[in-house]
């Protein structure tokens, strides 16, 4: 009876130190996620050029577009969707004094772009990003925004990662390359393929090898992705 119990004592101590070592691996095979984005488009030749990139190297991205911008440029958000990358809503006049006016004025513009990209491509797109992010200094994310735009089905992407493309568009294509580079395992990546963006298309080859080779999957915004937004601390 003593050596049935000791067995079983055995096993059981066995089983723990087995799912303790998996679990501690399982861990440390996390994998590695990076998630393009690109705010402000659609920018002709300069979205055309990512669009190009991103086809030759075979990854996606999320595209967070403009409603304003999207009239005679169909063709581009067509592309974007025939070649497996998301869209998203960026607003329609990505205008600081008309969206924070109010949570009215916000919430319109926003189904305004989605009616937009509708009738461009089909798509009604149910992920946004607030022009320069949902706390800058002209506002600071309220829960009554945030559950009114859950309210119509709208999720929220901020970022984790800036490139800094959107707050100096003449920089180097090396300063972005510089700052969009992270060891993050879950990575949000902040770019922009507006008009006056060409240094973002020329350091994005060289921020795609360095996610590659550092064994990341890249990853579309979907309605599925885990938010990412945050309330200021007062």
């Amino acid at each position: 009876m003593k050596k049935n119990k000791y067995s079983f004592l055995a096993f059981v101590c066995v089983f723990i130190f087995t799912l303790s070592f998996f679990s501690i691996y399982t861990m440390a095979e996390e994998e590695k996620v990076i998630y393009l984005t690109f705010d402000d488009g659609p920018g002709g030749k300069v979205t055309t050029e990512v669009l190009d990139i991103l086809k030759r190297e075979e990854v996606p991205a999320t595209f967070f577009l403009i409603g304003d911008q999207i009239k005679g440029q169909e063709k581009l958000i067509k592309r974007m969707v025939d070649e497996g990358h998301s869209l998203g809503l960026h607003s329609m006049s990505h205008s600081k004094s008309k969206l924070y006016s109010s949570d009215k004025e916000f919430l319109k513009e926003m189904l305004e772009c989605q009616k937009t990209i509708n009738n461009a491509c089909g798509i009604s797109p149910s992920i946004l990003r607030f022009p320069f992010g949902c706390n800058n200094n002209s506002y600071h994310l309220k829960k009554t925004l945030v559950d009114s735009l859950h309210e119509n089905n709208l999720k929220i992407y901020d970022w984790n990662v800036d490139s800094t493309d959107g707050a100096n568009h003449n920089a180097s294509p090396s300063t972005y390359i510089k700052h969009a580079k992270s060891d993050k395992n879950n990575i949000i990546l902040l770019m922009h393929c507006g008009y006056m963006n060409k240094n973002s298309a020329k350091a994005l080859p060289d921020i795609i090898k360095y996610y590659k080779d550092n064994g990341y999957t890249f990853k579309t915004i979907s309605s599925d992705t885990d938010e990412m937004f945050h309330f200021m601390k007062h």
